[in-house]
C-alpha cells in the first residue's frame, strides 16, 4: 500500500552515548534517544538511560551447529543401535577380507569374514581373540590353486579335533570354515568341505 499522505514525523534525540549520557538531565522521563555510535535506542528511566535491546545470550558451553558431526551424532533415522532389537528391511552384509600367502593372521577385531588363497601349505592364526566379542560368527573360505594343505591353532575347535578334518586341496576347489567365538580362547568351527562349480 502506498505511503499515507497525513503522517506525523518522530525525531528522538540523537548524539553518541557519551554525549546524551552526559546531558541526560535535559531528557524527559520516558524519552527515546538515539546513540549514534551504538546503533542503539535508549529509554530515560529515572537518571539513567536504560537499553531497549535484549542481552546479549552468552552460548559458550552450549552446543553449536559446528559440533554436530562431530561431537554430537547427526540425526538419521537409519542408524542402527547396539542396545535394542532391530528389523532390518534391507539387505546387511559383512566385508571378506581377502589375504594370500602361506601364512595367515586372522584379526577378528578387523572383520568377520576371510578368503585365503594360499600358495603352499599354509599356516593359521587368530589375533584379537581376547578382546573379540563372545558370540562374534563368521567364514573362513580358502580357495585353492592347487594341492596347498594347512594347520590351524589349537583355539579353533573342530568336531573330532583338527586332526579329524580333511581339506580338499584340489586346484579350483573351496573349503568353507564357519566359526563361532564361545569366549576369549576358543572358537567352535564346522567345516563344509569341496564346493566346485
Amino acid at each position: 500500500m502506498p505511503t499515507p499522505t497525513n503522517r506525523t514525523p518522530v525525531r528522538v534525540a540523537r548524539g553518541t552515548y557519551s554525549n546524551l549520557n552526559s546531558s541526560v538531565a535535559d531528557i524527559q522521563e520516558g524519552e527515546v534517544c538515539y546513540a549514534t555510535d551504538q546503533n542503539k535506542l535508549y529509554v530515560k528511566e529515572g537518571s539513567a538511560l536504560v537499553s531497549t535491546q535484549a542481552a546479549a545470550v552468552d552460548l559458550s558451553g552450549y552446543a553449536q551447529d559446528s559440533d554436530i558431526g562431530s561431537s554430537i551424532q547427526a540425526f538419521d533415522a537409519d542408524t542402527a543401535k547396539t542396545d535394542t532389537a532391530q528389523t532390518f528391511t534391507a539387505a546387511q552384509r559383512g566385508d571378506i577380507t581377502e589375504l594370500s600367502g602361506t601364512s595367515f593372521t586372522l584379526d577378528l577385531n578387523a572383520s568377520n569374514n576371510f578368503k585365503l588363497s594360499p600358495s603352499g601349505t599354509f599356516t593359521v592364526a587368530l589375533s584379537n581373540l581376547a578382546t573379540a566379542a563372545e558370540g562374534q560368527t563368521g567364514s573362513i573360505f580358502i580357495v585353492y590353486a592347487g594341492t596347498e594343505s594347512g594347520s590351524f591353532p589349537t583355539t579353533m575347535k573342530f568336531v573330532g579335533g583338527a586332526t579329524g578334518i580333511t581339506l580338499t586341496s584340489t586346484a579350483g576347489a573351496v573349503d568353507r570354515i564357519d566359526y563361532i567365538v564361545m569366549n576369549s580362547t576358543t572358537v567352535t568351527c564346522n567345516v563344509t568341505a569341496n564346493y566346485v562349480a
